[in-house]
C-alpha cells in the first residue's frame, strides 16, 4: 500500500471511522455511537462488526439537529 493512501485527509474521506468522526466534529465517540443507533441516523454504515460514519450525511445531519 502506498504511504500516500493512509494519510488521506478527513475531508477527502467518504467514510470516517467514530474516532475520526469525534475529531472531525468535536463530539464525543461514545455520543457518536450513540447517534448512529437512532432511527434516523442515515449517517451510519457497518463495516461487519465495524461502524464507519458516512462524513457528508454525518455533517447533513450535524446541521440539522438543535441539540443531540
Amino acid at each position: 500500500m502506498d504511504s500516500n493512501t493512509k494519510n488521506v485527509p478527513i475531508y477527502h474521506k467518504v467514510t470516517l471511522t467514530v474516532e475520526e468522526a469525534a475529531a472531525y466534529s468535536g463530539i464525543g465517540q461514545k455520543k457518536i455511537r450513540e447517534l448512529a443507533r437512532r432511527d434516523d441516523a442515515n449517517f451510519a454504515l457497518f463495516c461487519g462488526q465495524k461502524l464507519l460514519i458516512k462524513r457528508k450525511r454525518f455533517d447533513e445531519y450535524i446541521d440539522q439537529e438543535l441539540v443531540i
